[in-house]
């Protein structure tokens, strides 16, 4: 599996980066993790794609399973993604993003 990340950088000078690394939680619970030694520059007011591959552990995903009970709706699951990349002149620059993520359609659920 992978993590498809959209990196935007909104300031005056450009941020070097030589590696990234993120943790994946859903629902609470860690899901997913990844490292990656990928390099490059995230231009001046300019973004770019990153792809990071993560592994999800059979424990993590059986915690997930089991979190999961037949009355809790796929539509609205917590998520938060945190990370790093590292490297650049300003040293290892952290991120971090959440929301709800829709699982409905993955499961078939048209509704």
């Amino acid at each position: 599996m992978a993590v498809t990340l959209r990196v935007q950088n909104p300031n005056e000078t450009e941020i070097d980066y030589s590696g990234v690394a993120l943790d994946l939680d859903v629902n609470g619970k860690l899901l997913a993790s990844g490292v990656s030694n990928q390099k490059g520059t995230v231009g001046r007011f300019s973004e770019a794609v990153l792809v990071v591959p993560v592994s999800v552990s059979a424990f993590a995903a059986l915690r997930q399973a089991l979190g999961l009970t037949q009355s809790q709706r796929l539509d609205n699951l917590p998520y938060t993604l945190r990370g790093k990349l590292a490297g650049g002149l300003f040293g290892t620059m952290r991120f971090s993003d959440s929301g709800t993520l829709d699982l409905r359609q993955v499961e078939g659920d048209p509704f």
